[in-house]
């Protein structure tokens, strides 16, 4: 799988359902448009990852993720503290709106969203004018990866591109936050 550095064909590809790979603020995540199940569902075959579990939608804007989030449900006492956080590198798991597909938001009555940062992440959502999926690049259970040799060989040959691009400073994948709870599901 070749690098693909025109913005113009991965957005052909991901617009056709075609999964992709791109540089995140930590390690390369996985993405499709979070309207096409059938490419939702590829994401999560390639990540060998059930769909009860959910998926993580970032986006270039909140406005982007608004569709998909039930906005007036969130807690007005973490409003502040979410919309503070962007556009960085925390998800929040927000009220998920009722057109919110459960091919994204799995078993739960709530979905993982996340403005990012990350000037390719940005580039993609704006160019597509909505979210991307955003999972990390591995399969179930392996560590995920941050080069783009090994992503090339361990998924390559499943994706319709792999997008060129640094991966940002961040050490970790995002955290993510329970907007509800307000606890800390994976720091």
């Amino acid at each position: 799988m070749a690098k693909i550095h025109s913005i113009e064909q991965v957005i052909a590809l991901v617009q056709t359902g075609g999964v992709i790979a791109y540089p995140t603020e930590a390690v390369y995540g996985l993405g499709c448009d979070p309207l096409q199940q059938q490419a939702v569902e590829r994401v999560l075959a390639i990540k060998q990852r059930p769909v009860e579990k959910g998926l993580i939608l970032v986006a270039a804007n909140y406005s982007q993720l608004l569709p998909y989030v039930d906005d007036q449900a969130i807690p007005l006492e973490r409003r502040a503290e979410i919309f503070s956080s962007w556009p960085g590198h925390i998800s929040w798991v927000l009220p998920a709106s009722k057109a919110a597909p459960a091919w994204i938001t799995g078993q739960h009555q709530s979905i993982a969203v996340r403005v990012s940062a990350h000037p390719v992440v940005r580039e993609l959502c704006l160019a597509l004018n909505h979210p991307l999926v955003s999972t990390s690049a591995n399969r179930a259970g392996q560590d995920a990866i941050r080069d783009a040799a090994e992503l090339d060989a361990a998924l390559g040959a499943e994706l319709a591109a792999i997008v060129a691009g640094e991966l940002g400073g961040a050490s970790q994948p995002s955290q993510i936050r329970d907007a509800i709870q307000g606890n800390t599901l994976r720091s």
